[in-house]
């Protein structure tokens, strides 16, 4: 009975933990602008 029950709150839990709110704590940031250098075919080195 034991086994059962635990299995239960297993999936009971995880069921719990998909569906509830996000608790994550990250800014907001959008999109960041591009401050690297363009693409060039003629380049050859990678840096």
């Amino acid at each position: 009975m034991t086994l059962v029950r635990s299995a239960f709150t297993f999936l009971a839990e995880a069921v719990y933990r998909i569906f509830s709110p996000h608790d994550d704590a990250y800014p907001a940031t959008g999109v960041q602008p591009y401050t690297g250098y363009a693409y060039s075919k003629r380049s050859t080195a990678w840096y």
